[in-house]
């Protein structure tokens, strides 16, 4: 009488733990990389409100375009918004969402334009550029904001 084989092998269980532990090695890193690009999301939120402040204090020719910004509170995810005069919107998160300091700029339509000057109303639709403090940041940030450096355009 022929015996009819029931169950794996241990060989066959141990290739498919195997298998397992590879796809876990290079699932995890990857989750947590999107874990810190969530709560950086959350963080720029924040600067949505003041660009609405800056764009509009800009089209009435104010001379501050930060003027009545208010900074939100602190949260698990943002440490601090800021606004200068010109309308420079620093963002800068907390540890656990990658500690990413985010510099958006507005500019006259576009950066050739060069950005906007406090008490000077805009000549065409403000734009917006990001720019991120750390190159090896940017795979947390979203992909506007990965130029490289504000500095050379201020």
């Amino acid at each position: 009488m022929k015996k009819i084989q029931q169950g794996f092998t241990l060989i066959e269980l141990m290739i498919v733990i195997a298998i397992i532990g590879i796809l876990a090695a290079i699932a995890l890193p990857a989750y947590q990389d999107y874990v810190v690009r969530s709560r950086v999301s959350e963080a720029m939120v924040a600067v949505d409100y003041a660009e609405t402040i800056i764009v509009e204090n800009a089209a009435n020719g104010v001379s501050n375009f930060g003027n009545s910004y208010i900074s939100p509170t602190s949260t698990q995810n943002l440490q601090s918004v800021s606004v200068d005069p010109n309308g420079v919107i620093t963002l800068t998160t907390t540890s656990q969402a990658g500690g990413v300091v985010i510099t958006v700029v507005p500019f006259d339509g576009n950066v050739a334009n060069g950005a906007l000057v406090a008490s000077s109303v805009p000549k065409n639709q403000v734009a917006w550029a990001c720019y991120v403090s750390n190159a090896n940041l940017y795979k947390y940030v979203p992909a506007t904001c990965r130029q490289t450096s504000a500095a050379s355009l201020l």
